[in-house]
């Protein structure tokens, strides 16, 4: 019997409603497993563990289709591996998400007329508190309408009270080990957020921009310069040269004259400067450019802001107030006034960094902030791939993140916000610097104040994989599910989340990375394999399909579409198939409860059963072995392919068709048979239970009387008394019968349809079947292809030979022969002079020399598809009967 089969008969199928309709079942389904707690898991079982923490969606967020892609992989492997007996955690949580819920509420206030300093720090902290009750969170509900199977219980927040435990300690253990820094640096500025991001927070693209060339210097000293941020020329400090630059030797050492300034600045040589790029010579303004400042380091050249946090122009003179691409126009106008315009272009396509959260242009900005040095951190997650501690799936991705870990630059992790992690360093009024851990009290007394800075939101996120489990404290959690097993996430955010990761667990866990394997998945595309968005109008809410199809139908696309590392296409006419897959797998088990099938009694010996019921069993232990082999190398789409393809093809299209006249006939096989059928469908469904939960788990319940597929045993090799054996039953004789059988059909159906019979439409025809492994089985030949007896004055019309039998047709009072002939004689006449018009172009040497490769492949396409139809139509005539 199945295990969690109670003693007792199953349900009657009239407790199965005629058609599926998930809304009825869904909601009320998931609070059931909610309730009896089979999402939760326990530190003190004996169970091996496995661990899944959720990359945590930001609070401002609602289910977009990245999310339900991701969930339903993570909810996949945790129903498998809770049905197999592991201890299972997939530990929930949501990220404070630092920038973009401060950007949320400060809207907010907006609406009142209000700004986040009219409330002050502390009031408006509060309000970002009280809005996260209120508004913050909606995920949450969204995931529970997935089928999400998370331990609830231990849901966390990235600033509740232990969380923010978790980031202090690591914050002073950081610091106490001077691998974290305070530093004046150019850094990424939004002027719209007002706040410094770090490097993989901007998203490059390609704007339009103006290049312009301009003369510095008088007379015999004078040098050209291009910029695109002409603007930035009032804080140069230098022109910058190569010294092996003959051009600019004599100018070396020499100082030339800043125009629209009171200034003049040197000429520096320095190797940065490619001399083959444009004139060989570059502006060097310190304060507002990465490279700059290199070169002012280098030099020791003074570095002059010449904007504020707003973008607006603050250098003495004319342009003081101005916005910077209103001053960029203006100063333009200027140079070309004096005559120093040496060159313009426009447009000017150029890559140019927008803010990650509201898209605004940033500026690289000289400023004084908190720094992560990442050389010994990520050396170790570097090491820790390298020599196999953590799998990298697909193994390709690895070359990606050794890119990354091995060229890091220090990590600025300090955000000009009020939302967030507070740094924990106080400044005394004499230059006292003290770093406060969790357990310390700050310095009181007048004078000292706290960093008014927060820490970046994913220095908050790198901690999950064992903040989540209680660390700092050594609680049981930590010791059962730490390290996690697997971290299923894109490839997308392999720098910005994983890496961080990485380099804090092995830091915080003495060396032990904070998982076994990174699981990398692509993005979510369109089904024409564009990137979605509002903008381009192909973005869809996840939650209108489940509405329109059930949860199962979306997360069943999502699956069937998740190779590794691939990016996955989705469109609703495939969401609508796989919802016609939940109907089919519905329907077939609703007939075959009607049937009695039943899981009750041990399964007969094969000499009690037919070459279809050893067929369906053997063919059901080789699926059980390829799901399992698909599911350790996270072949989401495999698997999926593989269960539709057994469900629908062979045990709904096949097995029960062929089973339908043993059903009919009654007796000691038809008992068998349902037993047999019994057994498929309780195995099947659980194989599909991790994808598809919520119809799985109403119809095997159904079956089986048991409690619920959720804490249901995996399926494991099927095993059949007096067939014992490794890997359980299989049977190559029965396999090869059925194979036989499956030709039989297609070819017949193939061949009627070729007639343009009707599926239904009843053909009277003679089987000559005798001394084959066929003769069994004509009975259902019979009702698969709807023939008839042969009866008094058959005549066959139409003879097929196939799989070692005939099959002779009497097509006399089904189809009109003569119209047919006549049919078919005009589209072979048709497909015949297609063949020799395309031979004809591709034989003429005038026009293949003169045709684009893309013609000439379309006539070849055309060529082979007349030979096709010839092919085929000339196989139709042959087997009509002469009129």
């Amino acid at each position: 019997m199945t295990e969690n089969a109670q003693q007792q008969p199953p349900a009657p199928a009239t407790d199965l409603p005629t058609q599926y309709a998930p809304a009825d079942v869904e909601g009320t389904l998931y609070e059931r497993w909610v309730e009896k707690g089979y999402f939760e898991a326990d530190e003190k079982s004996d169970k091996p563990p496995y661990t899944i923490v959720i990359p945590p969606p930001n609070v401002t967020g609602s289910l977009h289709l990245g999310h339900a892609f991701e969930h339903t992989l993570i909810d996949a492997l945790t129903r498998r591996k809770r049905m197999q007996g592991y201890e299972t955690l997939w530990q929930p949580g949501m990220d404070h998400a630092g920038i973009a819920t401060q950007n949320v509420v400060e809207r907010e206030l907006g609406k009142e007329g209000k700004s986040r300093h009219d409330l002050g720090r502390e009031a408006f902290v509060e309000r970002v508190w009280q809005w996260k009750g209120e508004s913050g969170g909606q995920i949450s509900g969204q995931m529970r309408r997935l089928g999400d199977g998370v331990a609830w219980s231990r849901e966390r927040f990235t600033m509740d009270e232990g969380l923010s435990q978790a980031v202090q300690t690591i914050f002073k253990r950081l610091y106490d080990d001077e691998l974290i820094y305070r530093a004046e640096r150019i850094i990424n500025w939004c002027p719209r957020c007002l706040t410094a991001i770090s490097d993989i927070e901007v998203e490059y693209q390609d704007d339009d921009g103006e290049l312009v060339s301009m003369k510095y210097g008088e007379g015999d000293e004078t040098i050209v310069v291009a910029t695109t941020r002409a603007e930035t020329m009032l804080g140069d400090t230098a022109v910058a040269v190569h010294p092996d630059d003959e051009r600019y030797k004599h100018l070396v050492g020499k100082l030339i004259k800043l125009p629209l300034t009171e200034r003049s600045i040197p000429v520096v040589a320095d190797t940065h400067v490619d001399p083959e790029f444009g004139t060989g010579a570059v502006k060097v303004t310190p304060a507002h450019d990465p490279n700059d400042f290199e070169i002012g380091q280098r030099h020791d050249l003074p570095a002059i802001t010449i904007m504020d946090e707003h973008a607006v122009i603050t250098a003495h003179g004319p342009f003081q107030g101005l916005d910077r691409l209103e001053a960029r126009s203006a100063i333009v106008a200027a140079l070309r006034a004096e005559g120093r315009i040496v060159a313009e272009k426009r447009p000017y396509v150029h890559s140019v960094g927008h803010c990650s959260r509201c898209k605004t242009t940033i500026e690289p900005r000289l400023s004084m902030q908190w720094w992560v040095k990442v050389g010994p951190l990520a050396k170790a997650a570097g090491d820790a791939v390298r020599d196999g501690r953590v799998k990298i799936h697909p193994q390709e991705m690895e070359k990606r993140y050794f890119d990354w870990v091995d060229n890091l630059h220090d990590w600025c992790i300090s955000r000009q916000l009020w939302w967030g992690h507070r740094i924990p360093v106080w400044y005394g009024p004499n230059g006292e610097v003290v770093c406060v851990g969790p357990d310390e009290e700050p310095p009181r007394g007048e004078g000292w104040r706290q960093d008014t800075d927060v820490l970046d939101t994913w220095f908050s996120s790198g901690l999950w994989p064992f903040s989540t489990l209680g660390w700092p404290e050594q609680t049981e959690s930590l010791a059962k599910f730490y390290p996690n097993s697997v971290l299923v996430t894109g490839y997308d955010i392999l720098f910005f989340w994983v890496a961080r990761m990485m380099m804090f667990g092995l830091y915080a866990m003495d060396g032990t990375p904070p998982f076994h394997t990174i699981a990398l998945h692509g993005m979510v595309r369109d089904q024409f394999g564009k990137k979605m968005s509002k903008s381009f109008g192909n973005a869809v809410n996840p939650l209108d399909w489940m509405d329109k199809y059930g949860s199962d139908a979306l997360r069943f696309t999502l699956a069937r579409g998740a190779n590794p590392g691939v990016d996955v296409p989705i469109g609703e006419d495939w969401v609508q198939g796989s919802r016609n897959f939940a109907n089919k797998i519905w329907n077939a088990t609703r007939f075959a409860l009607m049937n009695g099938a039943t899981v009750e009694g041990p399964l007969p010996e094969p000499s009690a059963m037919s070459a279809t019921d050893r067929w369906i069993l053997s063919r059901l232990n080789s699926v059980v072995s390829e799901v399992d082999g698909y599911y350790e190398d996270f072949q989401f789409a495999k698997l999926s392919d593989a269960l539709f393809h057994f469900a629908w093809d062979e045990v709904f299209d096949w097995y029960v068709e062929l089973s339908k006249t043993t059903f009919a006939a009654g007796g000691e096989a038809a008992e068998v048979s349902k037993r047999v059928l019994g057994e498929v469908l309780d195995v099947t469904l659980k194989l599909l239970h991790p994808v598809v939960p919520f119809v799985t788990e109403t119809l095997w319940t159904t079956l089986t009387g048991g409690e619920s597929v959720v804490i249901a045993d995996w399926p494991k090799a099927v095993s059949v008394p007096g067939a014992e054996a490794p890997g359980g039953f299989h049977d190559e004789p029965a396999e090869r019968e059925i194979e036989l059988v499956q030709q039989v059909v297609t070819e017949v159906r193939r061949f009627r349809a070729d007639q343009g019979l009707q599926p239904g439409q009843r053909v009277p025809a003679r089987l000559t079947l005798d001394g084959t492994a066929l003769a069994p089985h004509e009975a259902a030949i019979r009702q698969l292809l709807r023939l008839q007896p042969e009866g008094e004055g058959f005549s066959a019309t139409a003879t097929l030979p196939v799989a070692g039998a005939e099959v002779a047709l009497d097509l006399s009072g089904v189809i009109d022969v003569a119209a047919e002939r006549k049919r078919l004689a005009k589209d072979l006449a048709a497909a015949e002079k297609e063949k020799a018009q395309a031979t004809a172009k591709l034989g003429n040497e005038a026009f293949l020399a003169k045709a684009p490769d893309q013609v000439v492949d379309k006539i070849r396409g055309r060529l082979a598809k007349a030979d096709e139809d010839i092919t085929r139509i000339t196989a139709q005539l042959d087997r009509l009967p002469q009129a």
